[in-house]
């Protein structure tokens, strides 16, 4: 009876030990699916940046066109832009540091 005993208790703790190795196992399975999705996020982060930035030179090259034109409202509002910038960044320059 005894053997029995002993046996039906390495059995549970053998059982035990398989579900602790599952656990972690689920653990590392879920821990590459995160780090899966962030390189997604990433990548659309990149891609949208890029994206932006296509559409920033557009913009300013089309500016640029516009103060060539010697519109006098062209180059007030070119002018207004740029100080803008300047004065967000300078803003933000601060904020951080």
């Amino acid at each position: 009876m005894s053997d029995a005993y002993e046996r039906e208790r390495q059995n549970n703790s053998r059982l035990d030990e398989l579900a602790s190795k599952v656990s972690a196992l689920r653990g590392v399975t879920i821990d590459i699916y995160d780090n899966a999705r962030d390189q997604h996020i990433i990548d659309n982060a990149n891609e949208t940046f890029s994206t932006f930035s296509g559409s920033l030179k557009g913009s300013a090259t089309r500016l640029g066109r516009m103060a060539q034109s010697g519109n006098k409202i062209a180059i007030l509002k070119l002018s207004g832009i740029i100080v803008a910038v300047v004065i967000l960044l300078y803003w933000i320059w601060h904020l951080i540091f």
